[in-house]
C-alpha cells in the first residue's frame, strides 16, 4: 500500500495503535502456568473491545486470533489449551489486525523469568537490529538497506538471521507487495522504497543455524536445531526522513 492521504495515515495509525497496545496488554497478563490458548483469548478480547479483527483469521482462516510462539517455535505457532507457558520460556507474541479496512502488524519476544543472560542478550540485539533497519529506510533507498542494517547488528552479536522469514508490504491487506523483504544483505533487493509505502520490518535473530521447517500443523515454523530466536516487528510508513512507526507504543522499548 502507498499511503497517500491524511485518511490513510490516520487509519494506519489507529490500527497500529490497537495492535501495539494488544501486544503490551498480552505481555502484561502473561504468566507461568497459563496456556497459550488462554493468552490468545486475552488478545482476542482486546481486539474485539477495540473494534479490530484478527488479520490472520480474516485472511487465512488461521486457527487463533494471535500467533504465540515459544522457544524453538520461531513464528506462527497456534495457540493451544495443551501448551503451558513455563518459567524461563521465550515467548513471541505476533499480532496483526484490521480496523476499518487498515491493518497493523507487530510482534515482540518476551522472556519469562528467570531470564538468562543468553536470552536477554539475544533480545537486546534483536531490538537493536530492528532499530538499525528502521533508521536506514528512506524514500529512494533500495530495499537492501533493511537487510544490510539488520545483518550488521546480528553479525556483531554473533547471531544468524532466519533468512526464510522476512518483512512484507501491508496496509489494506495483511500481505502485499513486496511479499518478501530480506533482513539479510542481498543486492537482489534493489527495488526503491517509495514515499508513503507501508511495510513491516521484523528481523529474526537466532542462536543456531537459522534454519526452520513447517510443523505437521501446517503453521508453526520451528528451528531445525532446536535453537531459540527472537523477533521484534513494526509496521512503518516510508517518508523522506525518519519513517512513521504506526505500531509503536509510547514507553515501550521496541
Amino acid at each position: 500500500m502507498i499511503a497517500k492521504t491524511p485518511q490513510d495515515l490516520a487509519g494506519l495509525a489507529k490500527a497500529g495503535n490497537v495492535v501495539g497496545r494488544c501486544i503490551v496488554h498480552m505481555s502484561q497478563q502473561m504468566q507461568p502456568g497459563m496456556t497459550t490458548a488462554e493468552l490468545d483469548a486475552i488478545g482476542a478480547k482486546f481486539l474485539q473491545e477495540n473494534g479490530a479483527k484478527s488479520a490472520p483469521q480474516l485472511t487465512y482462516d488461521y486457527p487463533a486470533a494471535t500467533c504465540i510462539s515459544i522457544n524453538d517455535e520461531a513464528a506462527h505457532a497456534i495457540a493451544s489449551p495443551h501448551r503451558t507457558i513455563q518459567p524461563g520460556d521465550l515467548v513471541n507474541i505476533d499480532v496483526s489486525a484490521s480496523v476499518n479496512g487498515y491493518i497493523g502488524d507487530s510482534g515482540a519476544s518476551f522472556p519469562v523469568p528467570p531470564i538468562t543472560d543468553e536470552v536477554q542478550r539475544l533480545c537486546d540485539y534483536t531490538k537493536q537490529a530492528l532499530q538499525a533497519a528502521i533508521e536506514a529506510v528512506r524514500a529512494g533507498e533500495p530495499l537492501w538497506v533493511i537487510g544490510k542494517a539488520a545483518e550488521r547488528v546480528a553479525k556483531k552479536g554473533g547471531y544468524t538471521i532466519i533468512k526464510e522469514l522476512g518483512g512484507h508490504g501491508v496496509g489494506h491487506s495483511l500481505h502485499e507487495q513486496p511479499h518478501s523483504i530480506p533482513h539479510y544483505f542481498t543486492r537482489k533487493a534493489r527495488a526503491k522504497l517509495k514515499m508513503g509505502q507501508v511495510l513491516t520490518i521484523e528481523p529474526f535473530l537466532n542462536l543456531g543455524e537459522g534454519k526452520i521447517y513447517t510443523a505437521d500443523d501446517g503453521w508453526s515454523l520451528i528451528t531445525t536445531d532446536g535453537s531459540l530466536s527472537a523477533q521484534y516487528e513494526h509496521t512503518v510508513v516510508i517518508t523522506d526522513g525518519a519513517p512513521i512507526l504506526t505500531t509503536r507504543v509510547e514507553g515501550v522499548d521496541w
